[in-house]
Order: C-alpha cells, then sequence, then structure tokens
C-alpha cells in the first residue's frame, strides 16, 4: 500500500514539462543533456527504477540544475516522452492540403526511419510506456495526439476525395502504419541486426530501409515515390 502511495504522490496524469524546458525548442545545451541522459537511464531502469539523482550522475552536472529545469521525475519522464513524437511528427505538422502526397508521406516515412536510427532509447521508452498503459501519457494520447491524429487524417481524407490517393486508404490506419513499421527498426533493433548479421545501422541500410517501407506504402496508395539519388 505505501508503494502505491508513494508512485501516486510521485506522478500527476495531467502534468506537463513547465519551467525552463519548452517543448521542440530544446536549444538550451543543459536541457539536450539532461534530456539524453534520461531517456538513456529511463530505458535501462524503468520509471520506478530511475532516480533524478541517476539522470543528474549520467548527465555529469549537480541534481539541483536538474530540477531547475524540471520540477520533478515525471514532469522529465512526459519532457522526453514529448520531444521524442515532437521530432516524430513535427515535419507533418506543416502539411497542407495543397501538398504533394507523394512527397510528404515519403518524407514523413523516411525522417520517422532515421529518428529510428537516431533516437532508439526514445523510441524504446515510449513503447514500454504504452505497453504498460500509457499511465503518464494516457491524458496527453486522449486529447493532444487524438485532435492531432484526427487533423492529419483530414488532410489525407481530401487528397482521397481530391482523387490524388487510392479510395481504399483509410487515413487513420495509414498514419498507424507509417509509426508502427518505422518504429520497429527502433524498438527491435537487436532482432533485426541479429537477423540482418549486422552489428549496427549503417547508413545503406537505413537508406534501404526507407526505399522499401516508401515503394510498399505509397504504392499502396496509389502513389508514385519520389525518386532519391543513392
Amino acid at each position: 500500500m505505501t508503494q502505491i502511495k508513494d508512485l501516486e504522490s510521485d506522478f500527476d496524469p495531467n502534468e506537463t514539462p513547465t519551467g525552463k524546458y519548452k517543448a521542440g525548442k530544446i536549444r538550451d545545451e543543459n536541457i539536450t543533456n539532461i534530456i539524453q541522459a534520461a531517456e538513456e537511464v529511463f530505458v535501462q531502469y524503468g520509471y520506478k527504477g530511475t532516480s533524478i539523482q541517476a539522470i543528474a550522475d549520467k548527465a555529469n552536472i549537480a541534481k539541483a540544475n536538474v530540477h531547475y529545469y524540471f520540477k520533478s521525475k515525471s514532469n522529465l519522464y512526459i519532457a522526453v516522452l514529448g520531444n521524442l513524437m515532437h521530432l516524430w511528427n513535427d515535419f507533418f505538422d506543416q502539411v497542407t492540403e495543397d501538398d504533394d502526397p507523394a512527397i510528404v508521406l515519403d518524407e514523413f516515412i523516411r525522417k520517422k526511419v532515421a529518428l529510428s536510427y537516431s533516437h532508439p532509447r526514445a523510441s524504446k521508452l515510449f513503447a514500454m510506456e504504452i505497453i504498460q498503459g500509457a499511465p503518464h501519457l494516457k491524458e496527453y494520447i486522449r486529447t493532444e495526439m487524438r485532435v492531432w491524429v484526427r487533423t492529419k487524417a483530414k488532410v489525407i481524407q481530401t487528397w482521397i476525395d481530391q482523387g490524388r490517393m487510392a479510395k481504399h486508404v483509410d487515413p487513420v490506419q495509414l498514419i498507424f502504419l507509417i509509426w508502427s513499421s518505422t518504429q520497429h527498426y527502433a524498438d527491435f533493433e537487436e532482432q533485426v541486426l541479429t537477423i540482418m548479421n549486422c552489428a549496427e545501422y549503417e547508413q545503406d541500410m537505413i537508406d534501404n530501409i526507407s526505399n522499401f517501407l516508401s515503394q510498399m506504402i505509397l504504392t499502396g496508395c496509389g502513389l508514385t515515390p519520389p525518386q532519391h539519388n543513392t
């Protein structure tokens, strides 16, 4: 019972990052350092097993400096996940009905694959959060993320209505497909690399994965993938 009370007092499901941190605008070197350190520690020890002191030690800064930017562990945890989702989706935030759907979807897929390579820890952390029932992100998913998906689905639906994409495409399922297929290469990194007999992802692998996913997804949507020099 004590552990349950401690967890409840440590986490507010309605909490969002506050203070010096601003989501999507990580330019301060200290914030970047803290976010990167927190990603690694949270993935290694989980939310319950992580302390602010451990994150401060990993970032090689004083614990007080972490609290200067983030008022609590849950505040920092949400900031780490929020930063990841911003990185994943910020490109798609700028999409309009006038854009070319083939170019937009191709770039979205390629950016997501690249982020699976550059931010694998953060993707795994997000997957762990969702598998556990999204206890720290449930409100965000129910509100902001739901609105984001519906807004982008409307743009895709307009492309379909204009005859620029195949009529059988379900916009929401398409977004889910792009998310899941690209994040697979981060969340199941060990499996992929072992099967492919590789020590780590290299640029030619990233290019091949991006080309394959773009080709499969775009042609399935009735689109012609843009040509890329490789």
